[in-house]
């Protein structure tokens, strides 16, 4: 029985409206980067920019200490995603593979860890690196980075672990592997796809991350990108251009990085189920 032509479109309708209400602020923050300050605080709304500058742009990566910000954010950030991926690696197939007392537990505390709000923490982190004399420092963040990651990490992992047959891991141990070669040339492979998603999660969350460095990092010279963001609002206002310009410098990692992963995670899987 053919489905009535309302029941065909407004799925569709529906998907439609909700895209453009995601894509219109990410659209907007776009268009106003690139706006004349006139336009900018007309009265009337500009939809389209006509005189495109690049000022903001200029005004943005101009501020103190901008390359500052983006090696500190950077260094974090990836330090963070591999440190919380080489331990994911280990304690997801310990979970996935072994049995052994407690692992409900551990399982369980992991779930608890990643549903509990970080933020009612930020007041033990802060003392313990205020007593550790390690205040206006990457490593601290590196450190708590990991730690914010690494429960998700080790669950989505678990995963992928699981789903890959035990009987292909034994097969390479039969034909001469270690339990560490087997794991390195057989479920390795296998775990791309997962490496991609729970790195660009990582990534994404470490990036991203305001009150920690806000609390921790007073000085400059240990800020991330985040506070960055806020150097353009002052006591005499907002300068959206400015403001707006920073913002899209700041997704365009993120951007690059969903791209690239999205590749890479498809050409995984296909690589892995031939493996396989």
């Amino acid at each position: 029985m053919k489905r009535s032509l309302f029941g065909r479109v407004w799925p569709n309708a529906t998907a439609v409206v909700l895209c453009i209400g995601f894509v219109f602020p990410v659209y907007w923050m776009i268009a106003t980067a690139f706006k004349a300050t006139g336009d900018i605080v007309s009265e009337d709304p500009v939809w389209f920019p006509t005189d495109i500058t690049l000022d903001h742009f200029k005004t943005a990566t101009g501020a103190d200490h901008f390359w500052t910000f983006v090696t500190n954010s950077l260094t974090v950030t990836v330090l963070a995603v591999v440190f919380s991926l080489v331990i994911a690696l280990a304690g997801s197939f310990a979970l996935a593979r072994m049995r052994f007392r407690g692992r409900r537990g551990f399982i369980v505390g992991f779930m608890l860890a990643q549903m509990a709000p970080w933020e009612v923490m930020i007041i033990a982190m802060y003392m313990i690196v205020r007593d550790a004399s390690m205040l206006n420092s990457l490593v601290p963040l590196t450190a708590f980075y990991t730690m914010m990651i690494l429960p998700f990490t080790i669950l989505t992992l678990r995963g992928f672990v699981a789903a890959v047959p035990a009987e292909l891991e034994e097969s390479a141990m039969v034909d001469g592997c270690t339990r560490m070669q087997a794991f390195r040339r057989v479920i390795l492979p296998l775990l791309a796809p997962g490496l991609m998603a729970t790195s660009m999660f990582g990534f994404i969350t470490a990036w991203n991350e305001f009150a920690l460095v806000l609390v921790l990092n007073k000085d400059a010279e240990a800020q991330t990108l985040p506070l960055w963001l806020t150097s353009f609002q002052t006591v005499f206002g907002n300068d959206w251009g400015a403001t707006m310009a920073a913002s899209t410098l700041f997704a365009v990692p993120i951007l690059i990085l969903f791209v690239f992963l999205q590749r890479r995670a498809v050409s995984g899987l296909t690589a892995g189920a031939v493996k396989g």
